[in-house]
């Protein structure tokens, strides 16, 4: 698998990173090994987990593996902080010791003494001032290696690159990347590129409606079938994303590829992408993702894709561009 260097960090990440939001909820811990073993076995590094996912068992569960089914120095730790458990439910928290403590129990989780890679999700109660300082801290420390952020804004992008220099630096930024959600090329794709952060595309599949498998009915066994994933799937749901996945489908029909390795390729195709990050519920998924790393798109293909799905750029993005 090839790997990619991380924005301008000297960090290098494989090309498709192995997401983790389903285990311990939806895919247990045999099926857990496998893919982890086949992630690996494949040239696959970088692994992608939260301390919000299924309230720590994903971590939990990650961290027991490590070890056993691979060696932790063979793999680079990504999760993240931000949410945090309280008796009303999920609560938005990034501040200060909020962040350190999530972060610490997250490595008492993952039985390690350092992630890789630690990401903080947006809070708007609190400055960016003070989550920059948790990072910055997490850095010095030696709880983590390098750090960045999920879901956040091309202004906040901007703002924490500019709190974080001279070091340690912004080395990543998280968001949704997608043929059916290509919204961060309005600005934060252009603002990681700029400051030197790598990004890294989760959800590349459009909560695998870009698989094809929701076109004609929703399989009983999908995530849309779900009762707690339901929601995330049916914003894609839609004529608008049919047409989109009718025109991958056509593509990979073309290529005889899978619609799903057409998908990813385009979306690692794409400049400024570090990773896409792949969340499969079983092993069988992610080895069909793992497939798409040898497809290169023919140029007319990937031209039809961007026309088909380009996002609507106007004012004051278009003014801003080169």
């Amino acid at each position: 698998m090839e790997h990619r260097r991380l924005g301008s960090t000297g960090l290098r990440v494989s090309r498709l990173g192995l997401g983790t939001m389903t285990w311990s909820r939806d895919t247990d811990d045999h099926e857990a090994a496998e893919q982890l073993r086949d992630f690996v076995d494949a040239g696959g590094t970088l692994i992608d987990t939260s301390a919000s996912y299924a309230d720590g068992g994903s971590e939990q569960l990650l961290g027991a593996l490590l070890g056993d089914v691979v060696d932790r120095d063979d793999v680079l730790l990504c999760t993240k902080a931000g949410v945090r458990r309280t008796s009303a439910g999920a609560a938005v928290d990034a501040s200060r010791g909020a962040l350190l403590d999530s972060l610490d129990a997250s490595l008492r989780r993952l039985r390690t003494d350092r992630v890789d890679l630690w990401l903080a999700t947006p809070d708007p109660r609190t400055p960016l001032e003070e989550t920059v300082s948790a990072l910055r801290y997490a850095v010095a420390t030696g709880r983590a290696r390098y750090v960045g952020l999920s879901n956040h804004a091309g202004w906040q992008v901007a703002r924490v690159a500019t709190l974080l220099e001279p070091e340690p630096g912004l080395a990543a930024v998280e968001a949704e990347y997608s043929l059916l959600q290509r919204g961060v090329e309005r600005e934060v794709l252009p603002a990681c590129e700029a400051l030197g952060a790598g990004l890294l595309a989760w959800s590349p599949l459009g909560r695998g409606v870009l698989t094809g498998k929701y076109r004609r009915t929703i399989p009983s066994d999908s995530r849309a079938a779900s009762a707690h994933l339901a929601g995330f799937v049916q914003p894609y749901l839609t004529a608008d994303a049919s047409g989109v996945v009718d025109a991958v489908v056509t593509a990979a029909s073309g290529l005889e590829r899978a619609p799903l390795e057409v998908a990813l390729a385009w979306l690692t195709g794409r400049a400024g992408v570090a990773s896409a990050i792949v969340g499969a519920r079983t092993a069988v998924q992610l080895r069909a993702a793992l497939a798409a790393e040898d497809l290169e798109l023919p140029p007319e293909i990937v031209s039809a894709l961007d026309e088909i799905t380009a996002p609507a750029v106007g004012y004051p993005e278009q003014s801003g561009r080169r």
